[in-house]
C-alpha cells in the first residue's frame, strides 16, 4: 500500500511537473491542495448580482474580519481600550520603543487625521506620551507609558482568546497555510497603500495588476 501511494506521488509530481517545470514543490503540493477544493457551480439568478471567485473570497475575509473586529471589541471592555485599533497602536508603539508618530499611524493602516485623533485621546487617558525628537525637532516620538503598559498586557489574554476562538476549526496546519498564501497579498498592499493614496482607482489598479 505504501509503494502504490509513493508511485501515485511520484506520478502526480510528474505531470506537474511536465506543465509547470519551474515551479517548486511548495507550487505542487498548494496546487493538489486547491484540486481538491471542488469549485462550487454559481447559476446566476436572473436580476441579482453575485460575485465571482475574487469577489467571494474577499467578501470572505471581510466577513471574518468584522466577526473578529466585533468580537475583539466586546472583549476589551472593562480593560481600558476602547476598540481594536486602540489596541494594536499600543501594540506597535510597545514593540517599536520610541517610534515616529506617523510611521505609527500609517502601520494601523490609518489616515494620518484618523489617528492623530486616536493618539490624542489615548495621551488623554494617560496611555502613551508624545515628546519631540532630539535630533530633528520637526518629528514626534511616542512611548507607551507604565499605566498603557498595564493596560496593553491586560486587554492581550482577551485579545488572543478571541483570535483562538476565530480560528478554532482550523488544525496549526491549516493556519500556517493560510498565512503562507494571504501573507504575500499583504506585504504587497503595505508597500503600496500610502504610496496610492491619492491615486485614482484606475490607476491603483493598472499598477497593481502590472
Amino acid at each position: 500500500m505504501v509503494v502504490n501511494k509513493t508511485v501515485e506521488l511520484v506520478k502526480l509530481w510528474g505531470a506537474y511537473e511536465e506543465n509547470y517545470p519551474n515551479n517548486s514543490l511548495e507550487d505542487f503540493f498548494r496546487h493538489q491542495l486547491a484540486a481538491k477544493a471542488k469549485p462550487e457551480k454559481h447559476v446566476m439568478p436572473e436580476g441579482k448580482l453575485i460575485p465571482d471567485i475574487n469577489g467571494r473570497l474577499v467578501i470572505l475575509l471581510r466577513r471574518i474580519g468584522k466577526f473578529h473586529i466585533a468580537y475583539s471589541n466586546k472583549a476589551l471592555e472593562n480593560t481600558g481600550l476602547v476598540q481594536m485599533e486602540e489596541f494594536g497602536i499600543l501594540v506597535t508603539i510597545y514593540n517599536a520603543k520610541n517610534p515616529i508618530k506617523s510611521e505609527v499611524i500609517y502601520n494601523s493602516i490609518m489616515e494620518l487625521s484618523s489617528g492623530t485623533n486616536m493618539l490624542s485621546r489615548m495621551k488623554k487617558r494617560g496611555l502613551v506620551t508624545e515628546y519631540t525628537d532630539k535630533e530633528d525637532k520637526r518629528i514626534k516620538r511616542l512611548e507607551v507609558t507604565k499605566k498603557g503598559a498595564e493596560v496593553l498586557f491586560k486587554a492581550k489574554d482577551h485579545v488572543m482568546k478571541v483570535a483562538h476562538m476565530m480560528v478554532h476549526d482550523l488544525s496549526d496546519n491549516d493556519k500556517q497555510l493560510c498565512i503562507q498564501l494571504l501573507s504575500p497579498i499583504d506585504k504587497r498592499f503595505t508597500g503600496a497603500f500610502q504610496r496610492q493614496k491619492n491615486k485614482s482607482i484606475e490607476e491603483i489598479y493598472l499598477e497593481n495588476m502590472a
